[in-house]
């Protein structure tokens, strides 16, 4: 499988533009014999935007944005990560992503779990326990946004659930270039699986985004990254190196569960 990220500079408020920049990423990545294309974090809207935009943007999973992007997916014939605000049923406003296959059908969707600062709190409601795992062209794909993959709780779950891949969209900034530059690579080693993590750059009102876009492998290594700029990566995954470094690594054989039940305690 191919994975391909966008890094990019956000275009808050600015929907009609998010989705015209997504149809001509689509087309690039798909050209490069991409499989899927991940955008960042609230990439149709924006992310820092406040609390009134967020709503006022904010559409259910099968709105408007969805159709157009399932529409695109298929022009292009690529699967399509993206994060928008969503309205929910009972009016609640979610961090959310969506996987949209190739085909324009909706594959999975994820809530933010764990909301970052004023900023996320002020802006969305908290996502539930929905931690879907689905299949993709004969890879297992876990989806976390932004925060989420910090804490080590998260990834482990969808790696035990049989991810073979984590899709991260984040809305990073600095000074936490560390999360991009080492957290990121030790939940792919200590998971045994690959972690892609799809970043902004530049800037968004305050906020100064650090880029650092990457996919991380197993093995600890990174199969495609970014620095600063606007850009359009890809890397290959190799079921190989996973089974080697699998191998080799028998974290999973020598977990011993019986000593981490004090963990799920607040």
């Amino acid at each position: 499988m191919r994975i391909a990220l966008y890094q990019c500079p956000p275009l808050p408020l600015d929907v009609s533009g998010n989705l015209k920049r997504l149809a001509l990423q689509a087309s690039k990545a798909a050209e490069q014999g991409a499989d899927v294309l991940v955008c960042p974090e609230m990439f149709l809207t924006g992310y820092n935007i406040g609390a009134e935009a967020a709503s006022s943007l904010a559409e259910a999973r099968d709105g408007e944005a969805a159709k157009q992007i399932a529409a695109l997916a298929q022009t292009a014939g690529i699967a399509i990560l993206y994060g928008y605000p969503e309205r929910s049923s009972d009016g609640q406003i979610y961090n959310a992503v969506q996987l949209i296959d190739a085909q324009g059908r909706s594959l999975c969707h994820y809530r933010k779990t764990h909301l970052y600062g004023d900023l996320d709190k002020s802006m969305f409601a908290v996502g539930g326990d929905e931690f879907p795992v689905v299949e993709l062209n004969g890879w297992r794909l876990g989806l976390l946004i932004c925060y989420d993959v910090e804490f080590p709780e998260n990834t482990r779950r969808l790696a035990l659930a049989g991810a073979d891949v984590i899709l991260v969209p984040t809305a990073n900034m600095k000074p936490y270039d560390f999360v991009a530059e080492v957290t990121i690579r030790a939940r792919a080693f200590e998971n045994q699986c690959y972690v892609a993590y799809a970043n902004y750059c530049g800037s968004e009102g305050d906020i100064e985004y650090c880029g650092l876009s990457s996919i991380a492998a197993p093995d600890g290594s990174r199969i495609a990254e970014a620095a600063d700029e606007e850009l359009l990566i890809i890397g290959m995954l190799d079921r190989q190196l996973m089974d080697d470094s699998r191998a080799i690594n028998s974290y999973f054989k020598d977990r011993r569960p019986g000593l981490y039940g004090g963990l799920s305690r607040g």
